[in-house]
């Protein structure tokens, strides 16, 4: 019978396969805990969405979970969607967008969008979308992608994608506020039916 190493299989692979199930478990808990439930840990987040990383481990520790900075820094600088940063001096993190508590409000600052960004989702919600338009649900913005491609991926994680073309320099020429998160996302209150097209 041939050994895992002649098939492939060494350690290294093992030692690859669990690091990444590591660093995604550990990105799952601090989106959890940073963007929807900091309480659910006893911890607090500033209105900027900022906490102290040392609280945040020993938080977690009380509650079973192990965290370390090295695996923090890890999730941090891995993360293809960039959804987490840190400050300057290396002491706080944050999610940089896609918050549900009310606590946190960032001060974004409003920027002028390219004349189409684009909102990824599932025909499932097409009907309900056609009716009154992109709303935020239980975040605090709309969240839109600046490529087609981004907002496929984005649609696929709820079912059979659609992507919806927003005309955001109409909606900004007309009032609406538009706004940059760090990892690139575009936020905004909402999408009015009239600015979109399939």
């Amino acid at each position: 019978m041939p050994d895992a190493i002649s098939q492939g299989w060494g350690w290294r692979s093992f030692l690859k396969q669990d690091m990444s199930k590591h660093l995604s478990e550990a990105s799952k808990f601090l989106s959890y805990v940073l963007r929807h439930q900091p309480d659910a840990i006893g911890i607090t987040l500033d209105v900027e969405g900022w906490t102290e990383i040392s609280v945040l481990i020993a938080a977690a520790a009380n509650c079973a979970k192990q965290l370390d900075h090295e695996l923090i820094l890890a999730v941090v600088t891995t993360s293809d969607k960039k959804r987490f940063a840190i400050s300057e001096d290396g002491l706080r993190i944050r999610a940089v967008q896609g918050h549900s508590t009310a606590s946190v409000d960032i001060n974004y600052v409003a920027k002028v969008p390219s004349e189409f960004l684009y909102h990824g989702t599932a025909t499932r919600f097409m009907e309900s979308i056609g009716k009154e338009g992109l709303l935020p649900g239980s975040r605090q913005y709309v969240h839109l992608s600046q490529d087609e491609h981004t907002a496929r991926a984005v649609g696929q994680r709820y079912g059979k994608p659609v992507v919806l073309k927003i005309k955001a320099l109409l909606m900004h020429e007309q009032g609406f506020k538009f706004f940059q998160a760090e990892n690139g996302v575009w936020l905004t209150s909402a999408v009015p039916v009239l600015f979109l097209k399939e």
